[in-house]
C-alpha cells in the first residue's frame, strides 16, 4: 500500500489517488506531494547527517543558499545536535539514523508523509525518540502521516485514525478510542484480535512466509 501510494508500484487492480490525483495517470503530480520513510531507509554511511542532506537537498533542485536554511531549519526541529550531525552515519544509532531519514523526507516539504514501519527493529530508547519526533511534527507542521505499524500501542499513541488491514481488506476503521469502544476491547491488539482471530505474532509469521 505504502509503495502504491508511493508511486513505487503500480496495483494490480482497483485506483488510487493522493489528493485527488491517481497514482498511476497522475504520478508526476503525485509525487510533487508525498515522500517516504521506510525502515530500510538508505545512506551514504561514510558520510555525516549534514553531508547527507546537503547531497539529497541540491538532488531535489534547491540552491545551495537554500539547501543550508533549509537543512539547519529541519535538523534544529527534530533535536539533532551538531556534535551528531557531523559524525558519520554508521557511527550513529539506529534511532539517529532514523531521525535524519524523517528529516531528509522534509527537504521536499511534503503535504504526505508515508511511513512504513519507521520503528521496527530499533531498541527502546531509540523507538521513543523517534515516536516523540513524529508526535513532534504532527503538532508543529501542517502535514498528513499515514503510518504503517504493526505495534498497536504505536498506534493508539500516535494515530487520530486507525484502518485495520487483513490480507488486503479492510477490518475496522476508526480512532483508537472509537475501535476499542465498538468491540468492546481495551487494546487495539484486543480489537484486532477480535476481527481476525489471531494474534499479531501469528499476522507477522504468515508475512514472512509469504
Amino acid at each position: 500500500l505504502i509503495r502504491i501510494l508511493g508511486t513505487l508500484l503500480t496495483p494490480d487492480a482497483g485506483t488510487a489517488k493522493v489528493f485527488g490525483c491517481d497514482v498511476v495517470t497522475d504520478a508526476l503530480q503525485v509525487r510533487r506531494h508525498v515522500n517516504r520513510v521506510s525502515v530500510e531507509a538508505a545512506f551514504f554511511k561514510e558520510l555525516s547527517p549534514w553531508e547527507n542532506m546537503v547531497y539529497a537537498s541540491r538532488l531535489y533542485g534547491n540552491t545551495s543558499r537554500q539547501t543550508r536554511r533549509r537543512v539547519i531549519e529541519i535538523l534544529d526541529l527534530l533535536g539533532l545536535s551538531k556534535d551528531v550531525v557531523d559524525q558519520p552515519m554508521k557511527q550513529l544509532s539506529r534511532g539517529q539514523q532514523q531521525k535524519v531519514a524523517i528529516a531528509r523526507s522534509f527537504l521536499t516539504a511534503p503535504s504526505l508523509l508515508l511511513m512504513d514501519e519507521p520503528t521496527t527493529g530499533l531498541d527502546p530508547r531509540s523507538k521513543k525518540e523517534v515516536q516523540a519526533v513524529l508526535d513532534t511534527l504532527r503538532a508543529e507542521r501542517e502535514i498528513t502521516v499515514l503510518l504503517c505499524t504493526h505495534d498497536m500501542d504505536e498506534a493508539a499513541a500516535l494515530c487520530d485514525r486507525v484502518l485495520m488491514l487483513d490480507g488486503g481488506h479492510v477490518l475496522a476503521d476508526g480512532s483508537p478510542d472509537e475501535l476499542c469502544a465498538r468491540h468492546g476491547a481495551g487494546t487495539l491488539e484486543d480489537v484486532f484480535m477480535h476481527m481476525t482471530g489471531k494474534t499479531l505474532e501469528a499476522e507477522e509469521a504468515e508475512e514472512v512466509t509469504l
